[in-house]
């Protein structure tokens, strides 16, 4: 049976051709995406307020304060320089990490609510999965010009130098999946949540993870600490941390290369599923 359909035309007495559905779902797909895209577009100054806010204070308090008033972590110059280097993996991932659930999850908010304007985007010819998965395509994406804007931060705001070694197969392998990961974070927390409590995740989920992260320190330096060094692995910021501490530091601690790469990938694999899922339930419900 072929894909494509044949109707008489009242008119003009000529068939008329449907797309097959493949072709009309990746149309779809596509128009969504440049609709987000066209939103992110209109709203740049409120997309770069939330984007630039939280990495600036974190890098102009640690990197530039502190060292300014005497209070510098580290202990000296040196420590001072290896410590903003540290950090700025840290700052990195969470900065990716947070664009990722306010691209997703706080919109979610808004179309899974009175006004149900999820109805307009699932009834565009395209399944109900791929509409989520556009969700964390343009959420990705998002994240990712979030990471991009802490490297400018680390050149200009710290007191003390930051020495980054670029070690670019890593970086560019761990950061798109780690924007993916962010936005899968999203929709796992947009559908798994009542759309009014959303916003508490950020008191109850975000803060705990940004700061049981590994943002602040190496993994390996909560050694001392057994318990609490097993107990972040159910973090997936700990690992994203340790990533870019691997692309772009050396000599400073992390965690074993194919332990970051399997995590990330396992998380972003099980956040995906479940968040599709969620959608899923949450549209046909």
């Amino acid at each position: 049976m072929s894909a494509t359909t044949e109707l008489a035309s009242p008119h003009a007495g000529a068939p008329i051709e449907f797309r097959p559905a493949r072709s009309a779902a990746l149309s779809a797909f596509g128009a969504l995406m440049l609709r987000d895209l066209q939103v992110l577009r209109k709203t740049f100054g409120q997309f770069a307020v939330r984007t630039i806010m939280q990495p600036l204070l974190l890098v102009f308090v640690f990197t530039y304060v502190f060292p300014k008033i005497g209070q510098g972590i580290g202990g000296s110059r040196q420590g001072e320089a290896a410590f903003s280097t540290l950090l700025m993996a840290g700052v990195i991932a969470t900065s990716m990490v947070f664009q990722g659930v306010q691209a997703v999850a706080l919109p979610l908010v808004q179309e899974f609510g009175f006004t149900r304007e999820i109805e307009d985007r699932v009834m565009a010819p395209m399944p109900v999965w791929a509409v989520a998965l556009e969700k964390i395509l343009s959420g990705s994406i998002q994240g990712l010009l979030a990471g991009l804007v802490v490297f400018p931060l680390a050149a200009f705001t710290p007191a003390t130098p930051v020495h980054l070694d670029f070690r670019w197969f890593y970086l560019l392998t761990l950061t798109p999946i780690a924007a993916v990961l962010g936005a899968a974070m999203g929709l796992t927390m947009g559908t798994r949540v009542d759309p009014r409590q959303v916003p508490l995740l950020f008191s109850i989920v975000i803060l705990p993870m940004t700061f049981l992260g590994a943002i602040y320190y190496p993994w390996a330096s909560l050694g001392p600490i057994a318990w609490l060094k097993w107990f972040v692995l159910i973090n997936p910021l700990v690992y994203m941390s340790e990533g870019f501490r691997l692309s772009l530091t050396r000599g400073i601690p992390h965690m074993p290369v194919l332990a970051i790469y399997g995590a990330i990938i396992g998380f972003t694999i099980l956040l995906t599923v479940v968040g599709i899922q969620g959608f899923k339930k949450r549209v046909l419900s």
